[in-house]
């Protein structure tokens, strides 16, 4: 059963919105992924946020561009968390869908991660649902162990290259 819902108002945010599948993926974190908009089909919109909890949802994800009112709706709707992604814009850049997503009104709080921020909402989703799960809490320590190791091999290469070679080999 999903415990994590990725919406989206639009395709065009899938692009952004699969790194928080994917990093669910990665960590064994059941989801379920829509497409929903809450301007073009407010009814839909509403039985989706109204009946997740019941489905077993403990976070929704939600991403949006320009208004980016999906995860605002989401959480006056939804009580359990909601992770806002705002969506880069071409006209404003993400910062009208980020200022949307982070002016929420008090007692309506969504946790808002970077513009076109889709991999860490799910690493959020993630944290949330670690919190009463030792299993998934110990994926990311690990999946967060992985990282520092990238990190080290990549100094270690530096070091071995020197940084000439070295971004010689990442224009490759």
């Amino acid at each position: 059963m999903a415990k994590v819902g990725i919406i989206m108002g639009s395709d065009s945010d899938l692009e952004v919105m699969k790194g928080a599948a994917e990093i669910l993926e990665t960590l064994g974190v059941e989801y379920e992924m829509k497409i929903i908009s809450a301007h073009r089909m407010p009814d839909i919109f509403y039985d989706y946020a109204t009946h997740a909890e019941e489905r077993g949802i403990k976070v929704i994800i939600a991403g949006a561009g320009g208004a980016a009112h999906l995860p605002g709706m989401a959480a006056a709707i939804f009580q359990l968390p909601v992770v806002g992604v705002p969506i880069y814009t071409k006209s404003l850049g993400g910062t009208d869908s980020l200022y949307s997503i982070v002016q929420m009104p008090q007692g309506i709080p969504v946790a808002t991660v970077a513009i076109n921020g889709g991999v860490n909402a799910g690493l959020m989703a993630a944290k949330i649902l670690a919190v009463s799960d030792d299993e998934l809490l110990a994926r990311l320590k690990e999946y967060k162990e992985s990282l520092k190791n990238k990190v080290a091999d990549k100094d270690a290469r530096l070091g071995q290259l020197g940084y000439q070679e070295y971004i010689g080999q990442m224009k490759k």
